[in-house]
């Protein structure tokens, strides 16, 4: 197993862990030290990685990344009444350029994904998306990515990549594996028209801010469709965080960015969650103690996953046909969990993505949006992006 590209957790974080108490979540972890080396992960279900690569941040001035403050608050929470194991697998550090950082996590999480482990990582600049993208290459024909954050990152893809720029990079360049990409929480004034229009060209899916604090359940749906998942924590709003953090005054307050974790956590499909743009300073307890509550949210989440989305048993589900204008619009409802689905339908003539009848997962709102005669939004532009 070639994880020759990670370095051990910091003896000095081991050290802090020591002292804890046997039940803290720290006790309970496989950690990769420079005593004992890797551990054994044939019963791992979800891995920590840090990588410690800003050097493609807009504003990098030369500081280096440390994580041992998430490390010692995370180590210190007691966790839920979980069963899957979980390692913390140190770090990735800089490599001699950026792009060997993008092979050497690639490649990481290429090897987690096969062995069906569910990296967390721990990130400098949020670019490194594009390399937790990327090792999907060989392993799934199309990919939903899902953006935590205030802007939408598209950039000029024609530039070098940029930890505001990535997705621009994703779209553009081949293998071209993204059919969605999902932004939550995007603030206006944060984004020029021109992305604005260009996002809905592309029937990607865009939730402003005041759309997901005014009803947190919109993004349990679009969490449900993604694999990857990656948090920009400049999306929390300034008053939540330590002083090196702060971005702006608006944002997600801590009760809800922890809740869009834990939506990604029950989420089937999501297999790689992504938290970035962490900036540690000496007074940062508020900062790492978050980001350790995000994890912890995620972990507790995947605990929580229900298997409801099979619908080969007809006992499994409720289906509902609703006739809109010309168009017969689909909906099942899992028995076990409530949780809704609305089918995409198979265009015979258009060369289309998905090649197959797809459910789309959605909420109850939109069945009763459809039976008062209202297309749902997210229904149309799958329907539209799988017509293309």
């Amino acid at each position: 197993m070639n994880f020759n590209f990670l370095s051990p957790v910091q003896d000095l974080v081991l050290a802090h862990n020591e002292l804890l108490s046997s039940q803290v979540l720290g006790r309970k972890l496989k950690i990769h030290s420079k005593q004992y080396g890797i551990p054994n992960l044939d019963d791992v279900k979800i891995a920590i990685i840090g990588v410690l690569e800003t050097r493609n941040d807009v504003n990098y001035i030369g500081e280096d990344v440390q994580l041992g403050e998430i490390r010692k608050a995370l180590y210190a929470l007691f966790p839920g009444n979980w069963f899957h194991t979980i390692a913390d697998l140190g770090d990735i550090l800089k490599g001699e350029s950026v792009a060997d950082t993008y092979f050497a996590l690639q490649t990481t999480i290429s090897i987690l994904l096969e062995k069906k482990i569910i990296p967390i990582i721990i990130g400098g600049s949020q670019d490194l998306t594009y390399a937790n993208y990327r090792a999907y290459d060989d392993l799934a024909p199309m990919v939903n990515i899902v953006n935590v954050d205030s802007n939408f990152d598209l950039g000029d893809s024609a530039k070098p990549i940029k930890n505001n720029s990535f997705l621009g990079k994703i779209i553009l360049e081949q293998p071209y594996n993204l059919f969605n990409y999902s932004i939550l929480g995007y603030q206006t004034y944060f984004n020029s028209q021109e992305e604005i229009d260009l996002m809905d060209k592309l029937y990607f899916e865009a939730y402003r801010l005041g759309d997901i604090t005014s009803n947190i359940g919109m993004a349990e749906p679009v969490m449900r469709d993604a694999n990857i998942v990656s948090v920009d924590i400049r999306s929390v709003r300034s008053s939540e965080v330590s002083s090196r953090q702060k971005f702006s005054p608006n944002g997600f307050d801590g009760k809800e960015i922890c809740s869009l974790s834990r939506y990604a956590g029950i989420s089937n499909k999501v297999s790689s969650f992504g938290i970035y743009e962490y900036k540690p300073s000496k007074d940062d307890d508020a900062t790492s103690m978050l980001v350790a509550q995000i994890i912890w949210y995620f972990i507790e989440g995947v605990n929580c996953r229900v298997e409801d989305d099979d619908f080969s048993k007809q006992s499994n589900y409720q289906r509902y046909t609703v006739l809109i204008e010309e168009q017969e619009l689909i909906f099942y409802k899992s028995n076990q969990t409530g949780r809704w689905w609305i089918e995409i339908p198979f265009l015979l003539n258009a060369d289309n993505k998905l090649k197959r009848h797809t459910l789309l997962p959605c909420m109850h709102e939109d069945y009763i949006k459809a039976c008062n005669g209202s297309i749902p939004e997210r229904w149309f532009k799958a329907f539209k992006k799988n017509s293309v």
